[in-house]
């Protein structure tokens, strides 16, 4: 039976940075799924961009917001897609990498919005986390009457929302290395010492971003990654 992803299940599927590429592609918008991350959204070691809407109006960020809250939940864990900023990272990749699914976003967030209006008596975001959870359930297993394809716009926003919580911060996203953080993965790192390569070895998060390093720059970057490649540019 179809269901909600866990934190414990994500964590599972993710494990290491490229979470995203261990995902299924959804069933009927799979054509560019794996598309790669957005463009960057700031130049190394600045500041990063002001928290303002760029493709999505206010009422299809708030419904987002609200989803992908419930795809990755803060908890007891620790934060989740919210404070990652996934959904902000949507917004900017829909201007970019993710520019194909704009429509596919604002077609499936308002029917989101009116199922649960029709299923519930309340938009999507006013719902409380249970009735929230419900709603998702039913729109994952394609049981949300008046909404065509609902399963694949839940595989959708599934994936996307994953590669905005575990992407470089420098795509939008993984918000002030939240993501990492979550699956203790350490940090982009150059050089390696023997004590570091040690099975066991506690290394602490040095909070860098791949292109903090003067190695990695968008013009060594390949511009057109090749089909299948999740890893950006």
């Amino acid at each position: 039976m179809p269901r909600l992803i866990s934190r414990r299940d994500l964590l599972k599927r993710a494990g290491v940075l490229g979470a995203a590429a261990a995902l299924p592609s959804p069933r009927a918008l799979s054509a560019g799924a794996h598309a790669p991350l957005a463009q960057p959204v700031r130049p190394p070691g600045s500041a990063a961009a002001p928290e303002a809407l760029e493709h999505l109006s206010a009422d299809e960020l708030q419904t987002l917001e609200a989803f992908v809250a419930r795809l990755i939940p803060s908890d007891a864990n620790g934060p989740g897609a919210t404070e990652a900023h996934a959904a902000r990272y949507i917004d900017r990749a829909l201007g970019s990498a993710l520019a194909s699914f704009r429509e596919a976003y604002s077609k499936g967030l308002v029917a989101l919005d009116q199922y649960a209006r029709s299923a519930r008596g309340r938009a999507f975001a006013q719902l409380p986390a249970d009735a929230q959870d419900a709603v998702l359930t039913e729109v994952e297993s394609d049981a949300a009457p008046g909404f065509p394809e609902s399963g694949a716009f839940f595989s959708l926003v599934r994936f996307h929302t994953i590669q905005g919580t575990f992407c470089d911060p420098y795509y939008g996203g993984n918000a002030n290395f939240v993501g990492w953080d979550l699956i203790g993965y350490p940090g982009v790192r150059t050089t390696v010492g023997p004590e570091e390569q040690r099975l066991g070895t506690d290394i602490p998060p040095n909070h860098k971003s791949a292109y903090d390093y003067a190695l990695f720059t968008k013009a060594a970057a390949s511009a057109s990654p090749a089909p299948g490649d999740h890893h950006g540019d």
